[in-house]
């Protein structure tokens, strides 16, 4: 019996290519846009773009598919992926931050993707809301050869992991700042942030000086760098909560407009520095920066040496959100708003960082991955998330997940939710089986059958078997209250 396409992996199959041939090929229709929109969770609104297409067209768009493997299977991928209704009135994305008017929460992070004029101009034409630029210090920054490094699934180039070993901008001083000031005078609207890192008291009170002379819109001070070859920067500030207190002070009593410092991960607590910076002054704080990380491939080593460096990607995620929960949970720092970063590619990413109290968040792997175009799929996501929900305002969703979470001493601990198979989906593969034989309570038997059986005396509902299952097969009982000892 032939099995229905899981379109989520076929879209991951697709290459993302520019200048499509496969939209190119297609006469009535964009079926590469379309695919994209799957790829990044928008596949409630992937139909507008094929709605017009023929199987003919959708055909034609097949066989130009240039996949080093085989084809992409559009004509059954968007068989029947819905038509969003272009007529519905979406809610508008603006949102206040440290007191200036964003027209939506997705910022460039300071990184490789915000280096010139050409660079933002571009993804503010895209629809970027602002960009925290590539952070300027006053030294003299010389690059290594080879910096980026990638974990990826079977060596595939979509990649959940990415190493860097970048440092700051190379640009001189006056360069950067002059390249501030032109984005922020063609494009009025847009957020501009200088991202900076001094060394001393004097350099981060003249570079924040410089920001303000610029005519930027706020300042970001870079306590977080994880690869600075120099000692006293980067994360070795952020490590000190007294160091990021002063150099916070020193910069807030310099300029008017907002100050935001970056918190770095390579901590225990991270509320130490966070609340130096808040009792020193800061608007709000931007959390994280990458994860001080090795991997052991030999692509990314430099003249045969290789360094710790900072890891980012879909796989921090977790990471970020518990410390931006950390902070966010701290009832000494009600007034402070954040800025979220770590692993930010889809808009339901970015929508669990400002239910954990987020007013906007800052992207790059995923745009050094594929591209600045993400901001059309961000952007519509999350206005039809919002639209379903009846949200009108995305001010209303910041921070609402906070009071879900507790310690897990107050978890309750007497009910108890069962799995439940569903034999429609259930293609008999036994992932279920083995994992919890292996890893859980051996509460599934197999049969002869190839049917998968869950044991409900030995089953304790930990939902490892949910979790494998490759098709969506198991789902979940209503909560019960537990009965008896386990046995």
């Amino acid at each position: 019996m032939k099995r229905a396409m899981n379109i989520y992996d076929e879209a991951r199959r697709c290459l993302l290519c520019a200048d499509a041939p496969c939209s190119k090929a297609c006469k009535k229709g964009d079926p590469a846009r379309a695919i994209r929109a799957i790829r990044f969770d928008n596949e409630r609104m992937a139909g507008q773009w094929v709605a017009a297409c023929s199987e003919d067209d959708l055909l034609s768009a097949e066989e130009a598919c240039i996949h080093y493997d085989r084809p992409i299977r559009i004509r059954e991928m968007l068989k029947g992926v819905p038509v969003a209704d272009g007529a519905k009135s979406l809610p508008s994305l603006e949102i206040e931050f440290c007191g200036i008017t964003c027209e939506n929460p997705f910022f460039l992070a300071s990184s490789a993707i915000c280096t010139n004029y050409e660079m933002v101009a571009r993804a503010f034409e895209a629809g970027w809301a602002g960009v925290f630029y590539k952070t300027i210090c006053m030294e003299d920054i010389r690059e290594v050869s080879p910096r980026f490094d990638a974990v990826s699934e079977g060596g595939t180039s979509d990649f959940f992991g990415f190493r860097n070993m970048e440092q700051l901008s190379e640009n001189p001083v006056d360069v950067d700042f002059d390249i501030l000031h032109r984005l922020k005078e063609n494009y009025p609207t847009k957020i501009v942030v200088a991202s900076i890192m001094g060394q001393t008291e004097e350099q981060w009170i003249e570079l924040a000086k410089m920001a303000e002379a610029a005519g930027v819109d706020a300042v970001e001070l870079n306590f977080s760098c994880p690869q600075m070859r120099l000692a006293g920067m980067g994360s070795d500030v952020g490590q000190n909560a007294e160091l990021v207190t002063f150099y916070t002070a020193y910069v807030k009593r310099s300029v008017s407009i907002p100050v935001i410092p970056k918190m770095t991960p390579n901590i225990t607590q991270i509320n130490q520095p966070a609340m130096g910076a808040y009792f020193a002054g800061a608007n709000a704080i931007s959390a994280i920066n990458t994860i001080k990380s090795v991997t052991m491939g030999e692509r990314a080593a430099v003249s045969a040496h290789k360094t710790i460096s900072g890891y980012s990607g879909r796989a921090v995620k977790p990471i970020a959100l518990r410390h931006i929960l950390e902070m966010a949970k701290n009832p000494i720092m009600k007034n402070i708003q954040f800025s979220g970063i770590g692993g930010i590619e889809t808009w339901r990413d970015a929508l669990e960082f400002i239910q954990l109290g987020c007013r906007n968040v800052q992207v790059c792997t995923a745009v050094m991955q594929y591209g600045y175009r993400i901001i059309d799929d961000l952007v519509s996501g999350l206005q039809n998330y919002m639209q379903e929900r009846g949200v009108s305002q995305l001010a209303d969703l910041v921070g609402e997940e906070l009071p879900r979470f507790i310690t897990p001493t107050d978890l309750d601990r007497e009910t108890i939710v069962f799995p439940k198979i569903d034999r429609e989906r259930c293609i008999g593969c036994g992932r279920c089986y083995t994992s919890c034989m292996d890893g859980g309570h051996q509460a599934i038997t197999f049969d002869e059958d190839r049917q998968p059986h869950i044991q409900g005396k030995r089953c304790v509902g930990c939902h490892l078997c949910l979790l494998v299952c490759p098709t969506g097969a198991i789902g979940a009982t209503k909560r019960v209250g537990k009965t008896g000892k386990k046995p």
